[in-house]
């Protein structure tokens, strides 16, 4: 087994030098030529000449593998960070539960394509159940965070009855990522945990089920609202807020708003406050109520496509913070009712006895 490692490391050593093979021998042919050839010792112009190009040649080719070889390794790296954001951000399915989604996000870091949003959606027996988040801050350094809930919701979702049950999930899974960061970071003497590990770190995050009927649970944590597309496009109400993930505990009792429905036909648009913050050159904000209002009836995919490419005209392609989308429309059928068929009469209720 050791020995099969080592010629696999050798194997990876000769490849990443491969690219370096043919300049390493241009550059034994130029130095054989500059001191072992007498022709090159000669004075004169046409010989110092020769000797630039061949020493030129050399150079271009030592500059061009390392060129070749860079570019494979940042393809590499790409194809890693690509497979990562399948697995971390992977994009909801194109049907759920009668329900079409579509997702996409934008990364402030450039190079990166994950960031501080979060976002996903699952059928569970109770409703599907969406999350829409983000980590204060953006790029890589959030990651972690966007980890520990995302994969807290994964199973917490199907697990819980209660909305309020996947909440308070979320809300213990980001405290142990914050306790241990802070205990790598800056360790506890005397094995004493720090009371406020990373108090600047929170999340504000969404939290909605939609049942059957089209009727909407939600807890909100300090997160802008939804859209919904409908007839107009309109802000869904979501009741009191509570505060985000990591600032305050939250409270004792948890209720879910549930004044909201969606009916068949309309459109929901959950997003990271990062699109309404966006800004073109001369400071004006992006108006997304607009930018929704012109996609009205489209697909959830070419909602996303569309909304990111006015965002991405708007500021320039100069993304201040990151910015998520999660378009749900509903597709289920609405069922009429049932007219009673002639001639057949409603049972009378029984008459009441009174003592």
């Amino acid at each position: 087994m050791i020995r099969s490692r080592s010629l696999v490391s050798a194997g990876s050593r000769l490849r990443r030098l491969a690219p370096l093979a043919l300049p390493t021998a241009w550059g034994a042919v130029a130095v054989v030529w500059k001191f072992g050839c007498p022709l090159a010792r000669q004075p004169g112009l046409p010989m110092r000449i020769a000797t630039s190009v061949v020493f030129l040649t050399v150079g271009t080719g030592l500059v061009l593998g390392v060129r070749r070889g860079l570019a494979r390794e940042l393809a590499r790296v790409r194809a890693v960070a690509d497979a990562t954001q399948q697995v971390l951000l992977r994009p909801p399915p194109a049907r759920l539960d009668g329900l079409a989604l579509a997702a996409g996000q934008l990364s402030a870091s450039r190079g990166a394509s994950v960031g501080g949003d979060l976002y996903e959606a699952v059928a569970t027996p109770y409703g599907v159940r969406i999350v829409v988040g983000d980590v204060r801050g953006h790029g890589l350094a959030a990651l972690g965070a966007v980890v520990a809930v995302l994969g807290s919701f994964r199973e917490a979702a199907h697990d819980e009855a209660e909305l309020g049950g996947v909440l308070r999930r979320l809300e213990r899974a980001l405290e142990r990522h914050l306790r241990e960061r802070a205990r790598d970071e800056h360790p506890a003497r005397s094995g004493v945990e720090p009371e406020h590990p990373v108090a600047e770190e929170f999340v504000t995050l969404l939290l909605l089920e939609v049942a059957a009927d089209g009727r909407l649970s939600v807890l909100n944590c300090g997160h802008p609202g939804p859209y919904r597309i409908g007839r107009r496009v309109e802000r869904l109400p979501l009741g009191d807020p509570l505060p985000p993930l990591g600032v305050l505990p939250l409270p004792a009792v948890l209720a879910p708003y549930a004044g909201s429905r969606l009916l068949p036909g309309e459109t929901m648009v959950l997003y990271t406050d990062g699109a309404e913050e966006a800004r073109d050159h001369r400071g004006r904000f992006f108006a997304l109520d607009a930018a929704l209002a012109a996609v009205a009836g489209e697909p959830p995919a070419t909602v996303v496509r569309r909304v990111h490419a006015a965002l991405l005209d708007h500021t320039g392609g100069r993304l201040a913070d990151d910015i998520a989308l999660l378009v749900v429309r509903n597709d289920r059928v609405r069922v009429p009712a049932q007219p009673a068929e002639p001639g057949l009469r409603r049972p009378r209720p029984a008459p009441s006895s009174h003592c």
